[in-house]
Formats: structure tokens, sequence, C-alpha cells
């Protein structure tokens, strides 16, 4: 009988290893189990990530293209508006030329001898009334008119 119990002992020791190598077989089987589902997780974000990045990068290339086309047009702009500006400061000289000419023929309205200075086959000295005509700019249309300039012509001042 005590042979019987050692037996049963031993059967049991035996049986008691064989569950905890059953357990510790279902331990590694459920840390692989789990490895591999971290390391797919993993896989995930990291194709996640790319193609946020790639979706950044496509983003990004539409942006410039976009700041492209602004620099662009903003350059023709640039270049419309200094061609309009060499136009009127071309036509700002012939204005200035213009006032000069007029300021002269005003001066030498005012600065005419008196009358009794004059012979005969001589016109008249103006009269208070016609230096009034000549001092209201407003009667001269011409004067307000605007003064066409062209490439050439624009070259020629600039030379």
């Amino acid at each position: 009988m005590g042979s019987s119990s050692g037996n049963s002992n031993l059967q049991s020791s035996g049986s008691e290893e064989d569950m905890l190598m059953m357990m510790m077989d279902e331990r590694k089987k459920k840390r692989k189990q789990s490895n591999r589902e971290s390391a797919r997780r993993s896989r995930m974000r990291k194709q996640n990530h790319m193609d946020d990045l790639m979706n950044e990068v496509c983003k990004l290339g539409k942006e410039k293209d976009e700041i492209i086309k602004g620099i662009d047009l903003t350059t023709q702009q640039y270049l419309c508006v200094e061609s309009q500006n060499s136009i009127l400061r071309a036509q700002m000289q012939e204005l200035t030329h213009r006032l000069q000419s007029l300021n002269q023929i005003i001066h030498l309205i005012n600065t005419t001898p008196p009358p009794n200075q004059y012979d005969d086959y001589l016109l008249p000295s103006p009269t208070p009334a016609a230096e009034n005509l000549f001092m209201n700019m407003n009667m001269f249309n011409h004067v307000n008119q605007p003064i066409s300039a062209s490439a050439e012509m624009l070259y020629q001042w600039v030379n």
C-alpha cells in the first residue's frame, strides 16, 4: 500500500507537471499571439503614418504650385503697372513742358510794354479781359486731353 501511495504521488506529480507544461505552453501561445497582434498594429500605424506623409507631400505640392501661379500673376501685374508708370512719367514730362510753355506765354503777356510804345502796324496791347482769358486755364480744352505715348516715345525719353 505504501508503494501504491508513492506511485500515486508520482502520478499526481507527473500530471501536475503536465498541467504546468500545458499552462506554460498556453502562456507562450498567448504571448506569441499578443506579439503578433502588437506587430500587426505597429505595421498598421507605420503604414498609416506613411499614408499621412504622402498626403501631406501632395497637399504641399499643390500649395507650391498655387504659390508659383500667384507669383507669376503678380509679376505680370507688376510689369503692367511698371509700363503704365513709364507712360505716365512720359506724359508728366510732356505736361510739364506744356506748362512751362504756357507760363512763358503768360509771362510775355504780363511783361508787354504799355500801349503807347506800340507802333501802328503792331497789334494793340492785350486788354485786361484778354489777359483774364489766358489766366483762365479752363478755357484751354486741349490741356485736359490725355497724352498718348508709345513705347518708341518712351524709349526716346529714357535715352
